[in-house]
């Protein structure tokens, strides 16, 4: 699996362990910018379940108490390839790393409030499927179904497999 994809497309690959060993990186690169502003750093999306093709970019969830003080680290951030995005969810604010002239994203860094509903929907999400393969089998199935329908059309993509995360993530 390549870690990058063109922002906006779609396109699902086999499991890599080599983005396990890249999203620990990241994660231990997070943890020595953000310090104690960050109370927890988890990797979630499909890229963190072993049974499941996925979109080869890495998604990673950091709760936060101040989305100030996580501000204030940009310039840190930006140092290391993590671009502050604005972001299109509300409660969250996005990162995101690849090249970012060519519009290729290889990583989606998603900061949300501490013990806020997004951070349990999140961790829910992922370990629910991680711990139930016949159900993530079925999220794949509909994700390749959508990747043959949108495959230049992220957002629709996205909205197409709302009702199934919702219902997985109890809500």
């Amino acid at each position: 699996m390549s870690l990058r994809l063109e922002r906006g497309t779609v396109q699902l690959e086999p499991h890599d362990k080599y983005l396990d060993k890249t999203a620990t990186q990241t994660i231990e690169t997070l943890k020595s910018i953000l310090g104690d502003d960050a109370i927890d750093i988890q990797r979630i999306g499909s890229t963190a379940i072993p049974a499941i093709k996925a979109k080869p970019i890495i998604d990673i969830v950091v709760e936060v108490t101040d989305f100030d003080r996580i501000m204030l680290h940009n310039e840190q951030l930006r140092r290391k390839g993590i671009f502050y995005q604005d972001s299109d969810v509300e409660c969250q604010l996005l990162y995101v790393m690849g090249d970012m002239e060519a519009d290729i994203r290889t990583h989606h860094i998603h900061i949300v409030k501490w013990n806020g509903t997004e951070w349990k929907n999140y961790i829910h999400f992922i370990d629910y499927l991680k711990a139930n393969e016949n159900m993530a089998l079925q999220y794949e199935n509909l994700k390749e179904e959508m990747e043959g329908r949108y495959a230049d059309d992220r957002v629709a993509y996205t909205n197409n497999k709302q009702n199934m995360i919702n219902r997985i993530s109890g809500k």
